[in-house]
Protein backbone atom coordinates (compact mmCIF):
# COMPACT_ATOMS: atom_id res chain seq x y z
CA UNK A 1 0.00 0.00 0.00
CA UNK A 2 1.05 3.60 -0.50
CA UNK A 3 0.25 6.58 1.64
CA UNK A 4 0.18 10.37 1.40
CA UNK A 5 0.84 12.85 4.23
CA UNK A 6 -2.61 14.47 4.12
CA UNK A 7 -4.37 11.09 4.10
CA UNK A 8 -2.28 9.84 6.99
CA UNK A 9 -2.92 13.00 8.99
CA UNK A 10 -6.67 12.80 8.54
CA UNK A 11 -6.65 9.05 9.10
CA UNK A 12 -4.81 9.36 12.41
CA UNK A 13 -7.43 11.82 13.61
CA UNK A 14 -10.07 9.27 12.64
CA UNK A 15 -8.04 6.55 14.35
CA UNK A 16 -8.13 8.45 17.64
CA UNK A 17 -11.90 8.67 17.32
CA UNK A 18 -12.22 4.96 16.50
CA UNK A 19 -10.52 3.57 19.58
CA UNK A 20 -10.36 4.64 23.22
CA UNK A 21 -6.62 4.02 23.46
CA UNK A 22 -4.37 5.16 20.60
CA UNK A 23 -0.73 6.17 20.97
CA UNK A 24 1.11 8.16 18.32
CA UNK A 25 4.87 8.60 18.36
CA UNK A 26 4.65 11.93 20.18
CA UNK A 27 2.30 10.63 22.89
CA UNK A 28 3.57 9.77 26.40
CA UNK A 29 2.12 6.23 26.26
CA UNK A 30 3.73 5.31 22.95
CA UNK A 31 7.03 4.10 24.37
CA UNK A 32 5.43 1.59 26.72
CA UNK A 33 2.85 0.42 24.16
CA UNK A 34 5.20 -0.29 21.26
CA UNK A 35 7.33 -2.99 22.94
CA UNK A 36 6.64 -6.69 22.31
CA UNK A 37 7.28 -9.52 24.78
CA UNK A 38 10.58 -10.13 22.99
CA UNK A 39 12.39 -7.05 24.28
CA UNK A 40 15.28 -7.26 21.81
CA UNK A 41 12.86 -6.43 18.99
CA UNK A 42 12.44 -2.71 18.32
CA UNK A 43 9.01 -1.79 16.92
CA UNK A 44 8.38 1.76 15.62
CA UNK A 45 4.84 1.79 14.21
CA UNK A 46 3.02 4.89 12.99
CA UNK A 47 0.56 4.31 15.84
CA UNK A 48 -0.36 1.77 18.50
CA UNK A 49 -4.06 1.02 19.02
CA UNK A 50 -5.43 -0.97 21.97
CA UNK A 51 -9.11 -1.67 21.26
CA UNK A 52 -11.41 -3.06 23.94
CA UNK A 53 -14.09 -4.57 21.68
CA UNK A 54 -14.42 -6.22 18.29
CA UNK A 55 -16.29 -3.15 17.05
CA UNK A 56 -13.33 -0.96 18.01
CA UNK A 57 -11.01 -3.36 16.14
CA UNK A 58 -13.17 -2.95 13.03
CA UNK A 59 -13.15 0.84 13.37
CA UNK A 60 -9.34 0.85 13.68
CA UNK A 61 -8.95 -1.33 10.58
CA UNK A 62 -11.21 0.96 8.54
CA UNK A 63 -9.44 4.10 9.76
CA UNK A 64 -6.02 2.65 8.98
CA UNK A 65 -7.09 1.69 5.46
CA UNK A 66 -8.43 5.18 4.78
CA UNK A 67 -5.11 6.65 5.96
CA UNK A 68 -3.11 4.38 3.65
CA UNK A 69 -1.65 2.52 6.61
CA UNK A 70 -1.31 -1.24 7.06
CA UNK A 71 -2.46 -3.12 10.15
CA UNK A 72 -0.20 -5.39 12.23
CA UNK A 73 -2.17 -7.45 14.81
CA UNK A 74 -0.26 -8.44 17.93
CA UNK A 75 -1.23 -9.90 21.29
CA UNK A 76 1.94 -10.53 23.33
CA UNK A 77 4.67 -10.24 20.69
CA UNK A 78 6.48 -13.47 21.58
CA UNK A 79 7.32 -14.02 17.91
CA UNK A 80 7.78 -10.38 16.93
CA UNK A 81 11.26 -10.73 15.41
CA UNK A 82 10.09 -11.49 11.85
CA UNK A 83 7.64 -8.55 11.84
CA UNK A 84 9.41 -5.87 9.82
CA UNK A 85 8.65 -2.42 8.48
CA UNK A 86 6.05 -0.95 10.83
CA UNK A 87 6.67 2.69 9.96
CA UNK A 88 3.56 2.73 7.73
CA UNK A 89 1.45 0.49 9.97
CA UNK A 90 -0.85 0.61 12.97
CA UNK A 91 0.27 -1.89 15.60
CA UNK A 92 -3.06 -3.27 16.80
CA UNK A 93 -2.57 -4.75 20.27
CA UNK A 94 -5.38 -7.16 21.16
CA UNK A 95 -4.35 -7.67 24.79
CA UNK A 96 -7.56 -6.08 26.14
CA UNK A 97 -9.80 -8.64 24.41
CA UNK A 98 -9.68 -10.94 27.42
CA UNK A 99 -12.99 -12.82 27.68
CA UNK A 100 -12.88 -16.57 28.45
CA UNK A 101 -16.02 -18.75 28.25
CA UNK A 102 -16.02 -22.52 28.83
CA UNK A 103 -18.74 -24.95 27.72
CA UNK A 104 -18.00 -28.15 29.71
CA UNK A 105 -20.77 -30.19 28.12
CA UNK A 106 -19.62 -29.52 24.57
CA UNK A 107 -15.94 -29.52 25.58
CA UNK A 108 -15.10 -26.23 23.96
CA UNK A 109 -13.91 -22.78 24.92
CA UNK A 110 -14.33 -19.34 23.39
CA UNK A 111 -11.58 -16.83 24.21
CA UNK A 112 -10.73 -13.30 23.19
CA UNK A 113 -7.60 -12.83 21.14
CA UNK A 114 -5.78 -11.17 24.03
CA UNK A 115 -6.10 -14.17 26.34
CA UNK A 116 -3.00 -15.98 27.60
CA UNK A 117 -2.75 -19.75 27.92
CA UNK A 118 -2.35 -19.51 31.69
CA UNK A 119 -5.80 -17.92 31.90
CA UNK A 120 -7.30 -20.75 29.83
CA UNK A 121 -5.75 -23.43 32.02
CA UNK A 122 -7.29 -21.93 35.16
CA UNK A 123 -10.70 -21.63 33.48
CA UNK A 124 -10.98 -25.17 32.08
CA UNK A 125 -9.41 -27.22 34.91
CA UNK A 126 -12.49 -27.24 37.20
CA UNK A 127 -14.40 -29.04 34.42
CA UNK A 128 -11.73 -31.76 34.19
CA UNK A 129 -10.62 -30.46 30.80
CA UNK A 130 -7.41 -29.26 29.22
CA UNK A 131 -6.54 -27.22 26.13
CA UNK A 132 -3.70 -27.91 23.69
CA UNK A 133 -1.54 -25.12 25.12
CA UNK A 134 2.18 -24.65 24.71
CA UNK A 135 5.04 -24.74 27.19
CA UNK A 136 4.57 -21.27 28.71
CA UNK A 137 1.52 -19.79 30.46
CA UNK A 138 2.10 -16.24 29.21
CA UNK A 139 2.03 -17.03 25.48
CA UNK A 140 -1.03 -15.62 23.71
CA UNK A 141 -3.67 -18.07 22.54
CA UNK A 142 -4.27 -16.35 19.18
CA UNK A 143 -0.80 -16.28 17.64
CA UNK A 144 0.02 -19.74 18.99
CA UNK A 145 -3.19 -21.20 17.52
CA UNK A 146 -3.01 -19.48 14.13
CA UNK A 147 0.59 -20.61 13.57
CA UNK A 148 0.25 -24.28 14.58
CA UNK A 149 0.63 -24.84 18.30
CA UNK A 150 2.57 -27.71 19.86
CA UNK A 151 2.79 -28.62 23.53
CA UNK A 152 2.87 -31.57 25.90
CA UNK A 153 -0.29 -33.13 24.43
CA UNK A 154 0.47 -32.56 20.74
CA UNK A 155 1.75 -36.03 19.87
CA UNK A 156 -1.53 -37.47 21.16
CA UNK A 157 -4.09 -34.89 19.97
CA UNK A 158 -2.24 -32.95 17.25
CA UNK A 159 -1.58 -29.25 16.84
CA UNK A 160 -3.84 -26.63 18.40
CA UNK A 161 -4.60 -25.04 15.01
CA UNK A 162 -6.52 -28.15 14.02
CA UNK A 163 -8.59 -28.06 17.21
CA UNK A 164 -10.01 -24.65 16.23
CA UNK A 165 -13.77 -24.77 15.68
CA UNK A 166 -14.42 -21.15 14.70
CA UNK A 167 -12.54 -17.88 14.35
CA UNK A 168 -14.05 -14.43 14.80
CA UNK A 169 -12.11 -11.74 12.99
CA UNK A 170 -12.21 -8.36 11.32
CA UNK A 171 -11.50 -8.85 7.65
CA UNK A 172 -9.28 -6.42 5.75
CA UNK A 173 -12.39 -4.68 4.39
CA UNK A 174 -13.33 -3.77 7.98
CA UNK A 175 -16.22 -6.22 8.31
CA UNK A 176 -16.68 -8.52 11.29
CA UNK A 177 -17.06 -12.22 10.46
CA UNK A 178 -17.38 -15.53 12.25
CA UNK A 179 -15.61 -18.13 10.13
CA UNK A 180 -16.02 -21.88 10.49
CA UNK A 181 -16.11 -24.98 8.31
CA UNK A 182 -19.62 -24.12 7.06
CA UNK A 183 -19.54 -20.35 6.61
CA UNK A 184 -16.27 -20.05 4.64
CA UNK A 185 -14.39 -23.36 4.45
CA UNK A 186 -11.51 -21.92 2.40
CA UNK A 187 -10.75 -19.06 4.80
CA UNK A 188 -11.25 -21.36 7.79
CA UNK A 189 -8.68 -23.70 6.26
CA UNK A 190 -6.20 -20.81 5.90
CA UNK A 191 -6.67 -19.55 9.44
CA UNK A 192 -5.74 -22.94 10.89
CA UNK A 193 -1.97 -22.70 10.50
CA UNK A 194 -1.62 -19.84 8.01
CA UNK A 195 -0.88 -17.19 10.64
CA UNK A 196 -2.18 -13.63 10.88
CA UNK A 197 -2.25 -12.85 7.16
CA UNK A 198 -6.02 -12.79 6.69
CA UNK A 199 -7.50 -10.37 9.22
CA UNK A 200 -7.46 -9.30 12.86
CA UNK A 201 -8.67 -12.15 15.04
CA UNK A 202 -10.92 -11.01 17.88
CA UNK A 203 -11.92 -14.40 19.35
CA UNK A 204 -11.38 -18.13 18.85
CA UNK A 205 -13.41 -21.23 19.66
CA UNK A 206 -11.57 -24.51 20.13
CA UNK A 207 -11.96 -28.04 21.40
CA UNK A 208 -11.00 -29.12 24.92
CA UNK A 209 -9.93 -32.60 26.02
CA UNK A 210 -10.86 -34.71 29.06
CA UNK A 211 -7.48 -34.93 30.78
CA UNK A 212 -7.23 -34.32 34.51
CA UNK A 213 -3.71 -35.61 35.24
CA UNK A 214 -0.57 -36.79 33.48
CA UNK A 215 2.66 -38.52 34.43
CA UNK A 216 5.01 -35.58 33.96
CA UNK A 217 8.27 -34.08 35.14
CA UNK A 218 11.96 -33.88 34.32
CA UNK A 219 15.15 -35.95 34.36
CA UNK A 220 18.37 -34.00 34.96
CA UNK A 221 22.07 -34.77 34.49
CA UNK A 222 25.20 -32.63 34.55
CA UNK A 223 25.82 -31.31 31.05
CA UNK A 224 28.98 -33.43 30.82
CA UNK A 225 26.56 -36.31 30.25
CA UNK A 226 24.84 -34.52 27.34
CA UNK A 227 26.26 -36.77 24.61
CA UNK A 228 24.98 -40.02 26.10
CA UNK A 229 21.67 -38.44 27.16
CA UNK A 230 20.91 -37.03 23.71
CA UNK A 231 22.06 -40.23 22.00
CA UNK A 232 19.73 -42.38 24.12
CA UNK A 233 16.82 -39.93 23.88
CA UNK A 234 16.92 -39.55 20.09
CA UNK A 235 16.97 -43.33 19.73
CA UNK A 236 14.16 -43.70 22.29
CA UNK A 237 11.92 -41.21 20.42
CA UNK A 238 11.83 -43.44 17.34
CA UNK A 239 9.70 -45.99 19.20
CA UNK A 240 7.98 -43.79 21.80
CA UNK A 241 4.16 -44.05 21.67
CA UNK A 242 1.93 -41.09 20.81
CA UNK A 243 1.00 -40.80 24.48
CA UNK A 244 4.36 -39.23 25.33
CA UNK A 245 5.71 -35.77 24.37
CA UNK A 246 9.15 -34.68 25.55
CA UNK A 247 12.03 -32.31 24.92
CA UNK A 248 15.76 -32.71 25.49
CA UNK A 249 17.75 -29.61 26.38
CA UNK A 250 21.15 -28.29 27.30
CA UNK A 251 20.60 -25.53 29.86
CA UNK A 252 22.92 -22.93 31.33
CA UNK A 253 20.85 -21.63 34.21
CA UNK A 254 21.45 -18.26 35.87
CA UNK A 255 22.04 -17.92 39.60
CA UNK A 256 18.77 -16.15 40.33
CA UNK A 257 16.00 -16.77 42.82
CA UNK A 258 13.37 -17.95 40.33
CA UNK A 259 15.56 -20.95 39.41
CA UNK A 260 15.08 -23.86 41.88
CA UNK A 261 18.10 -24.33 44.21
CA UNK A 262 19.16 -27.74 42.80
CA UNK A 263 19.54 -26.13 39.36
CA UNK A 264 20.51 -22.56 40.22
CA UNK A 265 23.68 -21.44 38.45
CA UNK A 266 24.25 -24.88 36.93
CA UNK A 267 24.81 -26.31 33.45
CA UNK A 268 22.71 -29.39 32.87
CA UNK A 269 21.17 -31.76 30.34
CA UNK A 270 17.44 -32.21 30.88
CA UNK A 271 14.63 -34.34 29.48
CA UNK A 272 11.16 -33.12 30.39
CA UNK A 273 7.66 -33.88 29.24
CA UNK A 274 4.41 -35.68 29.91
CA UNK A 275 2.97 -39.16 29.44
CA UNK A 276 -0.78 -39.72 28.97
CA UNK A 277 -0.86 -43.14 30.63
CA UNK A 278 -1.28 -44.71 34.06
CA UNK A 279 1.75 -44.77 36.33
CA UNK A 280 2.77 -48.33 35.55
CA UNK A 281 2.64 -47.84 31.78
CA UNK A 282 4.41 -44.47 32.01
CA UNK A 283 7.24 -45.94 34.07
CA UNK A 284 7.79 -48.64 31.45
CA UNK A 285 7.87 -46.00 28.70
CA UNK A 286 10.45 -43.90 30.57
CA UNK A 287 12.57 -46.83 31.81
CA UNK A 288 15.20 -46.60 29.02
CA UNK A 289 15.83 -42.97 29.96
CA UNK A 290 15.98 -43.64 33.67
CA UNK A 291 18.61 -46.33 33.02
CA UNK A 292 21.04 -43.45 32.45
CA UNK A 293 20.89 -42.62 36.18
CA UNK A 294 19.63 -39.02 36.31
CA UNK A 295 20.79 -36.90 39.22
CA UNK A 296 17.26 -35.47 39.58
CA UNK A 297 14.02 -37.27 38.69
CA UNK A 298 10.75 -35.38 39.23
CA UNK A 299 8.49 -37.50 37.00
CA UNK A 300 5.27 -38.50 38.70
CA UNK A 301 1.52 -38.00 38.71
CA UNK A 302 0.64 -34.30 38.37
CA UNK A 303 -2.50 -32.24 37.63
CA UNK A 304 -2.93 -31.42 33.95
CA UNK A 305 -3.52 -27.77 34.93
CA UNK A 306 0.16 -27.53 35.96
CA UNK A 307 1.52 -28.56 32.57
CA UNK A 308 1.83 -24.94 31.42
CA UNK A 309 4.76 -24.31 33.77
CA UNK A 310 6.47 -27.69 33.46
CA UNK A 311 9.07 -26.37 30.99
CA UNK A 312 10.06 -23.43 33.18
CA UNK A 313 10.01 -20.90 30.32
CA UNK A 314 10.56 -17.24 31.30
CA UNK A 315 7.37 -15.39 32.19
CA UNK A 316 7.12 -11.72 31.44
CA UNK A 317 8.93 -9.67 28.75
CA UNK A 318 12.43 -11.01 28.16
CA UNK A 319 15.45 -9.81 26.12
CA UNK A 320 16.69 -12.74 24.04
CA UNK A 321 18.05 -13.77 20.66
CA UNK A 322 17.30 -17.14 19.10
CA UNK A 323 17.48 -19.42 16.09
CA UNK A 324 15.34 -22.40 15.13
CA UNK A 325 14.71 -25.04 12.49
CA UNK A 326 12.82 -28.28 12.00
CA UNK A 327 14.90 -31.45 11.71
CA UNK A 328 14.48 -34.91 10.27
CA UNK A 329 15.74 -38.05 12.00
CA UNK A 330 19.09 -37.59 13.73
CA UNK A 331 21.91 -40.12 13.34
CA UNK A 332 24.82 -40.24 15.74
CA UNK A 333 26.60 -37.58 13.70
CA UNK A 334 23.66 -35.21 14.18
CA UNK A 335 23.67 -35.73 17.94
CA UNK A 336 27.42 -35.11 18.05
CA UNK A 337 27.04 -31.92 16.00
CA UNK A 338 24.36 -30.59 18.34
CA UNK A 339 26.35 -31.24 21.52
CA UNK A 340 29.56 -29.88 19.99
CA UNK A 341 27.77 -26.65 19.08
CA UNK A 342 26.06 -26.07 22.45
CA UNK A 343 27.57 -28.46 25.00
CA UNK A 344 30.29 -28.31 27.65
CA UNK A 345 33.25 -27.81 25.28
CA UNK A 346 31.56 -25.32 22.96
CA UNK A 347 32.14 -22.08 24.87
CA UNK A 348 28.51 -21.28 24.09
CA UNK A 349 26.59 -18.49 25.84
CA UNK A 350 23.20 -20.08 25.11
CA UNK A 351 20.76 -20.36 27.99
CA UNK A 352 18.99 -23.19 26.17
CA UNK A 353 19.65 -25.46 23.21
CA UNK A 354 16.61 -27.67 22.75
CA UNK A 355 15.24 -30.47 20.63
CA UNK A 356 11.46 -30.84 20.90
CA UNK A 357 10.01 -34.26 20.06
CA UNK A 358 7.60 -34.21 17.10
CA UNK A 359 5.99 -37.11 15.25
CA UNK A 360 2.95 -38.90 16.61
CA UNK A 361 -0.25 -37.06 15.74
CA UNK A 362 1.85 -34.08 14.59
CA UNK A 363 3.50 -36.26 11.96
CA UNK A 364 0.30 -37.55 10.35
CA UNK A 365 -2.23 -35.55 8.31
CA UNK A 366 -4.96 -34.46 10.70
CA UNK A 367 -8.48 -35.38 9.50
CA UNK A 368 -10.11 -32.23 8.13
CA UNK A 369 -6.95 -30.23 8.84
CA UNK A 370 -6.23 -26.63 7.98
CA UNK A 371 -3.20 -25.19 6.20
CA UNK A 372 -0.79 -26.93 8.58
CA UNK A 373 -2.00 -30.51 8.37
CA UNK A 374 1.20 -31.99 9.83
CA UNK A 375 4.84 -31.21 10.60
CA UNK A 376 7.34 -32.86 8.26
CA UNK A 377 10.06 -33.35 10.84
CA UNK A 378 11.06 -35.49 13.79
CA UNK A 379 12.36 -32.66 15.97
CA UNK A 380 11.96 -28.91 16.38
CA UNK A 381 15.28 -27.25 17.24
CA UNK A 382 15.40 -24.03 19.26
CA UNK A 383 18.52 -22.22 20.52
CA UNK A 384 18.24 -19.12 22.70
CA UNK A 385 20.55 -16.73 24.53
CA UNK A 386 19.35 -14.29 27.19
CA UNK A 387 20.98 -10.93 26.53
CA UNK A 388 20.65 -8.56 29.46
CA UNK A 389 23.06 -6.03 27.97
CA UNK A 390 23.85 -4.86 24.41
CA UNK A 391 27.34 -6.36 24.42
CA UNK A 392 25.85 -9.83 24.76
CA UNK A 393 23.65 -9.57 21.66
CA UNK A 394 26.32 -10.27 19.05
CA UNK A 395 27.70 -13.18 21.06
CA UNK A 396 24.25 -14.66 21.57
CA UNK A 397 23.38 -14.35 17.89
CA UNK A 398 26.65 -16.01 16.95
CA UNK A 399 26.09 -18.93 19.28
CA UNK A 400 22.46 -19.43 18.25
CA UNK A 401 23.42 -19.38 14.57
CA UNK A 402 26.22 -21.85 15.24
CA UNK A 403 23.69 -24.43 16.46
CA UNK A 404 21.41 -23.77 13.49
CA UNK A 405 24.31 -24.12 11.05
CA UNK A 406 25.54 -27.29 12.76
CA UNK A 407 22.12 -28.88 12.25
CA UNK A 408 21.72 -27.70 8.65
CA UNK A 409 22.45 -31.15 7.13
CA UNK A 410 19.32 -32.49 8.86
CA UNK A 411 17.10 -29.42 8.37
CA UNK A 412 13.55 -29.93 7.07
CA UNK A 413 12.33 -26.33 6.83
CA UNK A 414 10.72 -24.40 9.67
CA UNK A 415 8.00 -24.63 12.26
CA UNK A 416 7.16 -20.93 12.02
CA UNK A 417 5.97 -20.46 15.61
CA UNK A 418 9.57 -21.13 16.69
CA UNK A 419 11.18 -18.97 13.97
CA UNK A 420 12.21 -15.81 15.84
CA UNK A 421 13.96 -14.25 12.85
CA UNK A 422 12.70 -13.45 9.31
CA UNK A 423 12.52 -16.59 7.17
CA UNK A 424 10.77 -17.46 3.93
CA UNK A 425 7.28 -18.46 5.09
CA UNK A 426 7.10 -20.96 2.24
CA UNK A 427 9.53 -23.14 4.21
CA UNK A 428 6.81 -23.71 6.79
CA UNK A 429 4.28 -25.35 4.46
CA UNK A 430 3.87 -28.03 1.85
CA UNK A 431 4.20 -26.36 -1.60
CA UNK A 432 0.58 -26.90 -2.57
CA UNK A 433 -0.62 -25.55 0.80
CA UNK A 434 1.49 -22.41 0.43
CA UNK A 435 0.12 -21.73 -3.05
CA UNK A 436 -3.42 -22.17 -1.73
CA UNK A 437 -2.71 -19.72 1.08
CA UNK A 438 -1.51 -17.18 -1.47
CA UNK A 439 -4.72 -17.54 -3.49
CA UNK A 440 -6.85 -17.06 -0.37
CA UNK A 441 -4.79 -14.02 0.63
CA UNK A 442 -5.48 -12.53 -2.79
CA UNK A 443 -9.22 -13.04 -2.30
CA UNK A 444 -9.53 -11.57 1.19
CA UNK A 445 -6.70 -8.99 1.17
CA UNK A 446 -5.78 -8.00 -2.40
CA UNK A 447 -4.37 -4.64 -1.26
CA UNK A 448 -2.03 -6.14 1.35
CA UNK A 449 -3.51 -4.33 4.35
CA UNK A 450 -2.58 -7.02 6.87
CA UNK A 451 0.99 -7.26 8.14
CA UNK A 452 1.80 -10.61 9.75
CA UNK A 453 5.06 -11.69 11.34
CA UNK A 454 5.39 -14.55 8.84
CA UNK A 455 4.28 -12.92 5.61
CA UNK A 456 2.34 -14.91 3.01
CA UNK A 457 2.00 -12.65 -0.07
CA UNK A 458 -1.06 -12.68 -2.26
CA UNK A 459 -0.83 -14.76 -5.42
CA UNK A 460 0.22 -12.75 -8.47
Amino acid sequence: MTSNPIGVYRGLDELRAACATVHLAEDPGYEGARHPWQLMVQQWPAAVAQPRTADEVAAVVRAAARAGLRVAPQSTGHNAGPLEGLEDAVLLRTSLLGEVTVDPQRRRARVGSGVLWGDVGVAVAPAGLVALHGSSPDVGVAGFSLGGGIGWLARRFGMQCNSLLAVELVLPDGELARVDADSDPELFWALRGGGGNFGVVTALEFALYPVTSVYGGALVWDWRDASRVFARWTQWTTEAPDEVSTSCRILQLPSIEVVPPPLRGRQVAMIDGAVLADDEAAEKILAPLRELGPEIDTFGRMPARDLGRLHGDPEGPTPAVASASMLGSLPAAGVDAFVEAAGPDSGSSLAVAELRQLGGACGRPHPGAGALAMLHGEFAMFACALVAEPAAVRIGERDAERVENAMAPWSRGHYLNFAERPVDAALGFAPEAYERLQRIRRRVDPDGLMLANHHVPAAA
